[in-house]
């Protein structure tokens, strides 16, 4: 058993590292690449505006009783920023680009290689990594990015809407705290996260997509396996990455 995760842990390093090197091969597959980002955005934008409401609002909200009970109401505003753009955000994106877009990718390359299709591309000379893996990984990372920019937003705004509305916060103390306590590198973090993030999700699934087991079925267990692989990845990634940028980027006054 130990084994075969290991050796499974293998492949999908090396498909990482196939991927990062057919990126600058050409032809590049700009039309593919164009279409799979429009159906990544498509179907995770609405979805990423829905659910960042109420995590910004539930963060704003228990960062707020917090404050009230330390004495430190002021600092609600950038205490519940830092939350959001830190954390909430990216693993929103990532959560939804894995269970949305991840598992459409990996049904649909599943279901192209139980056909063959892929076989018959490599016959042909047609690098399958290449042609469709790489496209549609380089669209998750893109959709990732810019999607976590809006969930930001949308968090904050529904975060400063029950902190101000609902627990008697002043705007401008809101407002205030934000140059208190948040800095620049806290966005660049934030993006990064997410482009990493949007990396793992498409390599996951491209991943599974390719190596299905026992047909159809096997291609519907493959697509519960990519989503579960890859929030697992993540919530591990994400606790290195925010230890390394605490170690290496000092709290703002600190």
């Amino acid at each position: 058993m130990i084994t075969g995760a290991l050796r499974q842990t293998g492949r999908l390093f090396a498909l990482a590292a196939e991927v990062g090197r057919a990126v600058f091969r050409r032809p590049f597959q700009f039309r593919e690449f164009v279409e799979q980002f429009w159906f990544l955005a498509s179907v995770t934008i609405l979805p990423a505006a829905l659910v960042s409401i109420p995590f910004g609002a539930v963060i704003a909200l228990q960062v707020g009783s917090l404050t009230q009970q330390l004495g430190a109401q002021s600092f609600t505003g950038g205490a519940s920023v830092l939350a959001v753009v830190q954390q909430a955000s990216p693993l929103i994106v990532a959560l939804l680009i894995s269970g949305a877009g991840g598992s459409a990718i990996c049904a649909d390359l599943g279901s192209r290689t139980i056909r063959e299709e892929l076989d018959a591309m490599e016959v042909m000379g047609v690098s399958p990594v290449q042609r469709l893996v790489v496209p549609r990984v380089l669209a998750a990372m893109g959709v990732a990015v810019l999607l976590n920019g809006l969930v930001s937003v949308v968090g904050i705004l529904g975060g400063y809407f029950f902190n101000v509305y609902l627990q008697d916060g002043t705007p401008g103390a809101y407002l205030s705290s934000f140059s208190s306590l948040a800095q620049l590198p806290d966005l660049y973090v934030s993006e990064l996260k997410a482009l990493v993030f949007g990396f793992i999700a498409g390599i996951v699934a491209a991943y599974r997509g390719l190596n299905p087991r026992g047909g159809p079925k096997g291609v519907g267990d493959a697509v519960n396996q990519s989503v579960v692989i890859t929030f697992l990845l993540l919530f591990f990634v994400n606790m290195v990455m925010t230890g390394v940028y605490l170690q290496i980027v000092p709290p703002k006054g600190g």
